[in-house]
């Protein structure tokens, strides 16, 4: 998103297509829906109104960017507060029972699809100008070259990005 025009998160190309706005909207709906209360109550809150996520109704980034962080701090709240003992507690979304690591696993399933829905539009709206979020084209042989140079050790991948963006 950091790479986009304000107005292109905005961009829908047709009817059936939703912006990245609107996509990030349903992201945090659902987020703040599936894991307030989560422990406690359905998944499927009352005062959800899933189909007005659908509706263009943010209009600038600083809002849709507020939004976007409000759901993966309900999100990361909730699961860097659980304890293990938690992880098999039996939580419902929409009456349908799942252990608390099902329901985590689930919503890793839900939340790269539409990352990836994210990613691809925006690289499409950038015409080319886009800098890789992975490993670019045609640097797979200097990139594992470099990473093989290493000492072997237990860390996460993520860990060079984090410390290149600090």
């Amino acid at each position: 998103m950091e790479q986009l025009e304000p107005e292109q998160l905005f961009v829908s190309v047709n009817e059936d297509t939703n912006s990245i706005a609107v996509i990030i909207k349903h992201l945090s709906g659902n987020m703040l829906s599936r894991w307030t209360d989560f422990l406690t109550t359905d998944g499927e809150k009352e005062w959800r109104n899933r189909d007005s996520e659908f509706e263009e109704t943010i209009t600038t980034k600083d809002e849709l960017m507020a939004v976007w962080n409000k759901g993966w701090d309900c999100f990361f709240n909730a699961v860097n507060n659980l304890t293990p003992e938690q992880l098999e507690t039996i939580i419902y979304i929409r009456n349908e029972g799942h252990t608390v690591i099902e329901a985590i696993n689930r919503q890793l399933a839900h939340y790269p699809y539409h990352i990836g829905q994210i990613v691809f539009y925006a690289k499409m709206l950038k015409h080319g100008e886009w800098t890789s979020l992975s490993i670019p084209k045609n640097k797979s042989n200097s990139y594992n070259a470099d990473k093989f140079s290493k000492e072997k050790s237990i860390r996460n991948f993520t860990d060079d990005e984090l410390n290149r963006l600090k």
